[in-house]
């Protein structure tokens, strides 16, 4: 049997394509879970220069960006847009299927990451 590879590597590696990151992050936010769609803001960042840089190009407080995507983060919507902007996204409003059944609301106060980013500082 093959050994198989470690998913966390091959997923950052793909990560790099800016269409495969979008598709990657509206994934995340169709499961409807704000803790599992800052944990993909999180990797996305990670590809893309990581957390420091990614505070400063989005012209956020470094401190505030990591406490933002923490296991503990609750994003303002002002932040999360400059920070999408800062990674070459934006948020889009799409048509509801009518067969889809509504969702249950979940508030971002919730949000609990399921693991730290590789390198980041603890919170």
């Amino acid at each position: 049997m093959r050994a198989s590879k470690p998913y966390q590597p091959e997923l950052l590696k793909r990560l790099r394509a800016p269409r495969l990151a979008a598709e990657y992050l509206n994934a995340a936010l169709e499961e409807d879970d704000p803790k599992l769609f800052l944990l993909a803001l999180r990797n996305v960042a990670e590809v893309h220069g990581g957390l420091g840089q990614l505070a400063e190009k989005a012209k956020l407080n470094r401190e505030s960006l990591y406490r933002m995507l923490s296991d503990r983060g609750n994003p303002e919507w002002q932040s999360l847009d400059m920070l999408l902007q800062a990674l070459g996204f934006r948020l889009t409003v799409a048509v509801q299927p009518r067969s889809a059944k509504p969702r249950q609301r979940r508030s971002m106060r919730s949000t609990v990451a399921s693991r730290p980013l590789a390198g980041a500082r603890p919170t």
